[in-house]
């Protein structure tokens, strides 16, 4: 049974990504890029490759972080991982967050502003600005609850994605790179909470 407290925490994590998935819906119901959703195996590749990659260049960054320990770790009470923390901290950041994240802030913000910016500036302007925005705008909806160290890895994150999606016109590249990025901290964070 979950505590007050973690159904805070769950509609904390659920809230944003409802509102961003709504507009995802209705931005895709008007229009989206041929070949943006099309999967190609090459996209597995780049998100084990650039995911870890992302991951690993992260922990440099953290590394000189006072705070942080060997291991991230997991809340746990009496002993266990509440419920809510399964469902916040390791389903949701492998499985929901990464697609809707980035169908938001790639496949609509980035492929908007680059749409609508390409005609007055050209394609490479446009393409450039188009990225910048769309990784500020992930930076700065992380940074609320990331430490210096995970804020600059979470923009280099946003930065390869929407690089990803720029050159590639697809989008599942991405979702792959979110998805290894994330399930390799939840990965770390499990051996903190029950072996470190």
């Amino acid at each position: 049974m979950l505590n007050p407290a973690g159904w805070t925490a769950i509609a904390a994590s659920i809230v944003p990504l409802v509102a961003m998935l709504v507009v995802v819906v209705w931005a895709f119901s008007m229009s989206r890029p041929a070949g943006l959703l099309r999967v190609r195996g090459i996209d597995v590749l780049y998100g084990l490759v650039l995911g870890g990659a992302l991951r690993v260049v992260q922990g440099w960054l953290s590394a000189g972080d006072a705070a942080s320990g060997a291991f991230p770790s997991l809340l746990r009470v009496d002993g266990r991982v509440p419920a809510g923390t399964w469902i916040t901290d390791v389903l949701a950041p492998v499985t929901v967050a990464p697609v809707i994240e980035e169908l938001f802030f790639r496949g609509v913000l980035l492929v908007s502003v680059y749409t609508v910016l390409r005609r007055p500036l050209g394609k490479v302007s446009a393409g450039v600005v188009a990225v910048v925005v769309s990784t500020l705008a992930f930076a700065i909806a992380h940074s609320l609850a990331a430490g210096s160290g995970a804020v600059v890895g979470v923009a280099l994150l946003g930065l390869v994605c929407a690089l990803l999606v720029m050159l590639t016109g697809r989008i599942w590249g991405a979702v792959l790179v979110h998805i290894v990025y994330n399930a390799m901290f939840v990965a770390l964070a499990l051996v903190g909470t029950f072996w470190g």
